[in-house]
């Protein structure tokens, strides 16, 4: 274990509650998505790279041409390699490490502790948030108990005051409330009557997110099939047409076309909807405890600083050191 960890002492702390350390109570959840983010592209494209059975890894298959020049699959794969295997293989070695880090010092994470993480995670969405939708759900489940296992390992000798705890949660219950939200996708076209063309087309059995792709105007949503993520009554930057248009469905249903406030014309499909829930103290008193012991540690610690005391070797260099 590193050197930060072995230097921490047991410490009763009685943080002061300032708008700084709510802001990243609030927000952490979120960042923690957008971390992993990266990644789930990251192992979408490593996939591509292992061979079907029966082909050898270097073979000369073709899988692209440029005016006749060919791009053979282990340039390929040499080039997927460089650019993204490193930073896969050391989140791969993170989790295993983190998994052994939970073996030694008898940490455990629960269902309901990922089910909670994942509730705050949705409700202190503020923006299109594409994160979850290109991680599958037990990718994102993984992700999060990594994370707080290393969260649990760092906080194990940090001591915080129950009053501490309760206060926080007495000044900041609204955290704990969490809003409906409904899991969307959007087209977005110019006129009322390419809407109304779209609604023809999704009626004859065309797939929502294919359509998205072809005739969405909305560019950054296009990509992804429309889907624009969990979205909440009052959500900052989402026009308010989309979030009424999507509070009207139930789930796999698609709305009417509706008019956007740049003048243009939406279609929504909910995909999933997950109820509000209203967390007690009981239910959140041990999120918030390691929340505010986080708050207490000297600088940020990563997965990293368990490599030398799980012996962790990897191909791109000698046991990895503490940072």
């Amino acid at each position: 274990m590193s050197s930060t960890r072995n230097r921490r002492p047991s410490i009763s702390a009685t943080p002061n509650q300032t708008p700084l350390l709510q802001r990243r109570l609030k927000t952490k959840p979120a960042l923690t998505v957008i971390a992993v983010l990266l990644l789930g592209n990251i192992l979408w494209l490593i996939a591509w790279l292992i061979p079907n059975k029966g082909q050898e890894i270097g073979s000369d298959e073709q899988v692209a041409a440029i005016d006749g020049e060919v791009i053979t699959r282990q340039e390929w794969m040499i080039a997927m390699e460089e650019r993204y295997g490193k930073e896969t293989l050391q989140n791969l070695v993170n989790e295993s490490v983190m998994e052994k880090a939970a073996k030694k010092y008898k940490i455990k994470v629960t269902d309901k502790e990922i089910d909670l993480e994942l509730a705050l995670m949705r409700s202190a969405q503020d923006k299109f948030d594409t994160a979850m939708q290109n991680l599958s759900a037990e990718q994102l489940r993984q992700k999060i108990r990594s994370q707080l296992i290393l969260d649990k390992v760092l906080t194990k000798d940090v001591v915080i005051k129950k009053d501490s705890i309760e206060k926080y949660y007495e000044e900041n219950q609204s955290l704990y409330n969490t809003k409906t939200s409904y899991r969307t996708n959007f087209i977005e076209v110019d006129s009322k009557k390419a809407a109304e063309e779209a609604l023809k087309e999704l009626k004859n059995s065309s797939d929502f997110s294919v359509l998205a792709r072809e005739i969405s105007l909305d560019s950054a949503s296009a990509s992804l099939g429309g889907d624009i993520g969990f979205l909440t009554e009052k959500q900052e930057n989402v026009d308010p047409a989309i979030i009424k248009a999507a509070k009207a469905l139930k789930a796999k249903e698609v709305s009417k076309a509706f008019k956007l406030n740049n003048g243009h014309y939406g279609i929504v499909q909910v995909q999933e909807i997950v109820e509000g829930q209203s967390f007690t103290y009981e239910d959140v008193k041990e999120h918030i405890e390691r929340e505010l012991a986080l708050d207490q540690l000297p600088q940020s610690v990563t997965p990293e600083a368990f490599w030398s005391e799980f012996k962790a070797t990897w191909y791109y260099g000698e046991e990895k050191k503490d940072k």
